[in-house]
């Protein structure tokens, strides 16, 4: 299993974007090796807003119904306060709550693997895949 961290999936919807080709050779392979890819409705918000932002409500629309097809985590309100302690326990400016909650949720999970182009996962034990 991997977690799909917002930076891959807005790099895998802009072509323009400088991680295009990598996130797209990254994500193909994954598939291609019969990996999952986990997220949580958090990353759901978040990227379907910076899709719609950015490139268009089609975009978002279509990232929404993709994102079916991945496992999710639905975020309760305990994960949420753990993930509002970490924030304040890191206390470092470009790590966010969603960030957080996707740390939170990758260590209950037991997923070290992340599709993603934030140093942030690595600076948190995870790896880059």
């Amino acid at each position: 299993m991997i977690f799909l961290d917002t930076s891959a999936i807005y790099a895998l919807a802009d072509p323009n974007d400088p991680n295009h080709a990598n996130a797209y050779k990254n994500f193909d392979l994954a598939l291609k090796s019969g990996e999952t890819f986990l997220v949580h409705n958090y990353i759901l918000v978040e990227s379907a807003a910076l899709l719609q932002a950015r490139l268009g409500f089609q975009s978002a629309a279509l990232f929404l119904k993709n994102a079916k097809s991945f496992e999710m985590e639905w975020i309760d309100p305990d994960l949420h306060e753990e993930a509002e302690k970490e924030l304040e326990r890191i206390e470092k400016r470009g790590i966010s709550l969603v960030d957080c909650t996707s740390f939170i949720v990758m260590r209950k999970k037991g997923v070290k693997k992340v599709l993603a182009f934030d140093p942030d996962f690595q600076d948190q034990g995870f790896s880059l895949y």
